[in-house]
């Protein structure tokens, strides 16, 4: 949840991680965003979040994605009491999330950021047994069975790369997510993805689409659909070329917190406290 805010204040950003990754995933967009003058919520969502506690209790592991959706609007709508506007940004998953609530809310949603959308899992990384989980969704393997997480883990940036896979090792979960993903997990977002597949024309919010070239999870296929799809009049498409999957991490974090900066005072105009005098 996020802290509280005081009222008044004009707009929010809402940040969705990952599935079973954490904030930290959102954390350099996020100061980004702040220091521009926005208020940011990355909240901690239960069944979908992993921390390290977390990791020792599979339980965590079998809520359903309606679920992790009622806390999204939970959140949604105590931003939307206390400021003008809110803006929902979410990575992967969680920008599958994001688009989801701009479905049913429409301009409620004041913007979009789409960062690595994965409506399908088709990138490069994809391992060629992949297409053998479904025979696991509907048997008891699907609360058993675990996908291991394996190097590059979505990043192609070799430092950072290197200090996720050392805490995946040492603690189990990372800035990128647990070592581990449950069956259940992949499941519930192959069917939050077949919902946002039917949902995509219900979009109208002024949407941003970000993805890599080199996405090793999820192939520009994605968001090409997002943004021919969608029926927001005012869309942009934003294409990286030295990055993997995990864009707000890796190699162009500091251009995806400049093109979000831009399209949002773009859309919207500059937050409130950015226009504010600055004090001599």
């Amino acid at each position: 949840m996020p802290h509280p805010l005081p009222p008044g204040d004009d707009t929010a950003v809402l940040l969705l991680h990952g599935l079973y990754s954490n904030p930290n995933e959102m954390s350099p967009l996020g100061k980004e965003l702040e220091k521009a003058g926005y208020r940011v919520a990355i909240p901690h969502l239960q069944g979908y979040t992993v921390c390290a506690e977390d990791v020792l209790d599979r339980r965590f592991a079998r809520s359903p994605w309606e679920d992790w959706y009622a806390q999204v609007e939970t959140v949604f709508d105590e931003l939307r009491r206390q400021h003008r506007r809110v803006v929902v940004g979410g990575l992967c998953i969680g920008a599958d999330l994001a688009l989801h609530l701009a479905a049913q809310r429409g301009l409620q949603v004041a913007a979009v950021l789409a960062l690595a959308t994965t409506l399908y899992y088709d990138g490069w990384g994809i391992p060629w047994y992949s297409f053998l989980l479904p025979l696991g969704y509907y048997t008891p393997l699907r609360h058993i069975y675990t996908y291991r997480e394996r190097a590059p883990f979505g990043l192609k940036n070799p430092r950072v790369r290197a200090r996720v896979e050392r805490d995946m090792r040492e603690r189990e979960v990372s800035a990128a997510g647990a070592s581990e993903l449950p069956l259940n997990g992949i499941y519930q977002a192959q069917r939050l993805i077949g919902s946002i597949k039917k949902e995509l024309p219900q979009v109208v919010s002024p949407t941003l689409v970000i993805h890599s070239r080199e996405d090793d999870v999820a192939s520009l296929r994605s968001p090409e659909q997002v943004y021919r799809r969608i029926s927001a009049e005012r869309r942009r498409k934003v294409v990286l070329d030295d990055s993997y999957h995990i864009i707000t991490l890796d190699n162009e974090r500091r251009r995806v917190s400049g093109e979000a900066l831009d399209f949002l005072a773009q859309v919207l105009g500059a937050p409130a406290a950015a226009r504010l005098p600055r004090a001599a």
